[in-house]
């Protein structure tokens, strides 16, 4: 099944890519790769914000990071004109606005990590990184940033 098919069988609909906030692109390709700028959690409700550990569980944040795999691929779908284009996901680094000393940054990154192995297979897998950060633009809970390797 198609990146595109699995994603309307998991009944899920990317919301419209999000803007640059500042001086950069949300994605450049160079050769078969395609780097997206980072991505904070937001829903239809705007900025999903939070302090995980304060307020916020690594549920909250779960989710939080889910939300920012949807607006990364919305940007790859943007880019590319499908989901099908990927080859594969090569990394992605989360980052987790937590209390000091919170030790669970990466079961709150699972929920991008889950989705795009849910989404690609195991095309999804990829490196990753998942650290917790004492402050994020605009008090996002989550933002990551992703890589991925286009299809020739």
């Amino acid at each position: 099944m198609t990146p595109d098919a699995r994603l309307i069988e998991l009944g899920l609909e990317l919301p419209p890519p999000p803007s640059p906030g500042g001086t950069y692109v949300s994605a450049k390709r160079v050769g078969e790769l395609l780097f997206l700028a980072g991505a904070i959690s937001s829903g239809p409700g705007g900025v999903i914000t939070g302090v995980v550990g304060q307020g916020a569980t690594v549920a909250d944040g779960y989710a939080a990071a889910r939300a920012c795999a949807l607006n990364h691929l919305a940007v790859i779908r943007r880019e590319l004109g499908s989901l099908d284009a990927v080859a594969e996901v090569v990394s992605l680094n989360g980052y987790v606005n937590s209390v000091a000393g919170f030790t669970e940054s990466p079961a709150v990154i699972n929920g991008a990590s889950d989705l795009l192995v849910e989404l690609f297979g195991e095309a999804g897998r990829h490196v990753r990184a998942a650290v917790g950060v004492s402050g994020l633009p605009r008090g996002a809970m989550v933002e990551t940033q992703m890589t991925v390797r286009v299809k020739a």
